[in-house]
């Protein structure tokens, strides 16, 4: 009788998964027959104590039990016991590979005698997840090497490098194999944009009346007869202008012609994080957030607990053939055959593109925005939208439109107007961008090579080009991924790393470097170079690759990496004593005990502290003088930073003065209007952009 009864306990699958919040929604799609439960992410890691890497046995991780996980892991050894099958359901990635791994070892299931399977299955739908348990397979040990890989490289470089930082610039930063990178690529563009020097250059609009009606039309300075010019100076300006004294305007060529725009294709995770981020504003790690809320499953009433997209962590635009069905079918009984695109939407193909999932999409079409909207949080919907919208947009025809292009000479100087409508609006019935918006504006019916013009008035213009815009996190992703550093899944915890250790801090979407972030770049580029090469570290990630494919060994990568970093640890740990950052002293005497206080660094930068802590506690901010004098008051010009410490140098004076500016000041005049000056690399810019502009050289005293 006892016997019977452990048969019958025990015919049962058992089916793990890694989020709690999927338990529900695969327990309802596959009945009784299957015990659903979930590890809650990783079960096994490295020590955080030490840096868990047996360095004389072939470099072999030492895996522990994760804090807390015991009694979770108690729990699946007992549902173990009561099966015959176990389903290893983690997400579809390296990671999840490794996280179906670990359990295997943890809760001991080759020694059991249970049947064990890797299931996978790339949305949260009854479909997908009886189609996974279709194909069961063993598990895959070039995912799991290539995350190990990438795991015991990342501890080897925190673990290595991060006591450094702490010993000679402040106790709990740290570095990172991607991190690094990242800091170092903003900046980078941080120096660019001080060094950049802006040059003068004008345009040159003429408002002509046209015979017989009531709107003017306004022309473009185009150039001479010779081709396109641009107008660099005032002298050129006033040279063009005075030819153009007295002279007729006639339109000289009208020329029409009609474009197309390509649909764009579907979302990838870093063209969601970017798009995410330009429309919603949203952050990489909300716009991860949130994309897994939809991919583990919304409560949508009578229908349950469905997944609503496919998984988030994929650089593929590749669409499965059920997707693209369901999506031209919806598209014809919606807009009509002329929307549905003749041909499928090719995918992109690079080197670096892991072609194992399909892009991010949602997993029913018939799901529309509106449809779910009722169940959905505010950010849920705008962001189920947003992946809704282009994957329907991505499988429609191209938008047409027709372009008008006018030629008008006056002299021997040529002026242009451009117009443009919409003959076919194709996919942006739909789904438009920044980069989708046709401009429309079209051109007055009577305007052929017989118009005739006269001119109302010129208009010129004085402009400075401008440098290269400060990151955000969407133009950073999108130059990570360009130059093949991280992978989809680490783009949002990286930025995630810099923004909290204030290396970088964030202001209206832009990213800023902070005084302690340069102070971190300056000393890796100096003592581990190869750390944040860009080269480098994009090579590592095709290294990384190929253990997932099998044609690298993943523990020959370790190898030949290790020698360098300790070499490197090394020799910077002597260098390093050479320059340690100590306390300076300064001048400033501590009001409460007398000593002279010295300079600390903090999360915002440096801060002036007393000496004798922790018996005198006292401390205040520190402003580092320039050497200049405040413009206004003539007191002096410090570095300051804004609440969220970003640099600016402003009067020391302040809030009482308001004089401030974010290029740093000199205390040479303009020459021709006066006012005070800022340096950019080796000249001088006068800060009257409006009306004066002027650039010349730094003197050779000045100079560093």
């Amino acid at each position: 009788m006892a016997t019977k009864t452990k048969t019958a306990t025990k015919n049962k699958n058992l089916l793990i998964v890694e989020s709690p919040t999927k338990v529900k929604a695969i327990k309802k799609f596959l009945g009784n027959k299957y015990e659903v439960a979930a590890s809650n992410g990783h079960v096994r890691d490295l020590p955080r104590s030490t840096m868990g890497i047996d360095i004389e046995n072939d470099f072999e991780p030492k895996y522990i039990t994760i804090r807390g996980k015991g009694d979770l892991l108690a729990d699946l050894r007992k549902l173990v016991k009561k099966s015959d099958h176990v389903y290893l359901a983690t997400d579809p990635d390296r990671e999840g590979e490794a996280i179906s791994w670990h359990l295997m070892t943890a809760l001991k299931l080759q020694e059991s005698g249970v049947k064990v399977s890797r299931v996978t299955f790339n949305e949260i739908t009854e479909g997908a997840v009886k189609e996974g348990i279709k194909h069961p397979r063993e598990i895959d040990m070039g995912l799991v090497d290539a995350q190990q890989a990438r795991r015991v490289l990342d501890r080897m470089v925190g673990y290595s490098i991060s006591p450094l930082l702490w010993s000679k610039i402040k106790r709990g930063l740290s570095a990172g194999r991607v991190q690094s990178v990242a800091l170092r690529i903003i900046c980078d563009r941080e120096d660019e944009i001080n060094a950049f020097i802006p040059q003068e250059y004008w345009t040159l609009d003429a408002l002509l009346n046209v015979e017989g009606e009531k709107k003017q039309l306004e022309a473009h300075y185009y150039g001479d007869k010779n081709g396109k010019k641009d107008i660099a100076s005032k002298e050129e300006l006033e040279e063009i202008v005075k030819s153009l004294k007295g002279a007729k305007y006639k339109v000289s060529e009208i020329k029409k012609s009609e474009r197309s725009k390509k649909a764009p294709l579907p979302f990838t995770t870093s063209t969601l994080q970017q798009q995410a981020s330009k429309a919603l504003n949203f952050s990489t790690q909300k716009t991860m957030r949130t994309a897994q809320q939809l991919y583990e499953g919304i409560d949508l009433g009578k229908e349950g607990t469905v997944g609503l997209i496919t998984y988030l962590r994929t650089d593929s635009t590749r669409i499965s053939e059920e997707a693209k069905a369901a999506a031209a079918d919806y598209i014809i009984r919606n807009f009509g055959e002329d929307h549905l695109a003749e041909k499928n939407v090719a995918s992109k193909t690079t080197a670096k593109i892991q072609d194992a999932h399909e892009a991010i999409r949602p997993s029913n079409v018939e799901n529309t925005p509106v449809k779910v909207k009722e169940y959905l949080t505010r950010d849920q919907f705008r962001l189920y939208q947003l992946i809704w919208n282009r994957f329907v947009a991505s499988r429609m025809s191209a938008a047409k439109y027709e372009t008008t292009s006018v030629k008008i000479d006056a002299a021997d100087q040529r002026f242009t107007v451009s117009a443009s409508r919409t003959v076919f609006a194709g996919f942006m019935d739909v789904y438009t961008d920044d980069d989708d918006k046709i401009e429309k504006n079209t051109l007055m019916k009577s305007l052929d090579e017989n118009a005739r013009l006269s001119l109302d008035s010129l208009d010129p213009k004085q402009h400075f080009t401008q440098p290269a815009p400060h990151y955000t996190e969407a133009s950073l992703v999108h130059d990570l991924e360009a130059l093949g550093i991280g992978r989809p899944s680490t783009y949002a915890p990286t930025i995630t790393t810099i923004l909290a250790r204030r290396y970088v801090i964030k202001e209206n979407k832009n990213l800023y470097i902070t005084e302690l972030g340069e102070a971190v770049n300056n000393m890796m580029k100096s003592a581990f170079p190869q750390i944040v090469d860009v080269n480098f570290t994009s090579n590592m990630e095709t290294l990384l690759d190929g253990v997932e494919e099998g044609s690298v060994r993943w523990k020959t990568i370790i190898e030949n990496f290790y020698p360098d970093l300790e070499s490197a640890v090394t020799q910077a740990e002597k260098d390093l004593e050479k320059v340690e950052i100590a306390d300076e002293q300064t001048d400033e005497i501590c009001e409460v005990c007398g000593r002279n206080m010295v300079i600390k660094y903090g999360p915002h930068g440096k801060f002036l502290a007393c000496p004798g802590f922790p018996e005198c506690k006292n401390t205040k901010p520190y402003f580092e003088k320039i050497g200049v004098s405040c413009p206004k008051c003539g007191k002096d010009v410090v570095i300051r930073r804004t609440k969220k410490g970003r640099i600016f140098y402003g009067c020391i004076d302040g809030p009482e003065c308001d004089f401030m500016s974010w290029q740093r000041p000199s205390n040479i005049k303009c020459p021709k209007c006066g006012s005070y000056t800022t340096i950019r690399g080796n000249k001088l810019v006068c800060s009257n952009q409006e009306n004066c502009g002027h650039i010349f050289d730094l003197p050779k005293e000045n100079k560093e």
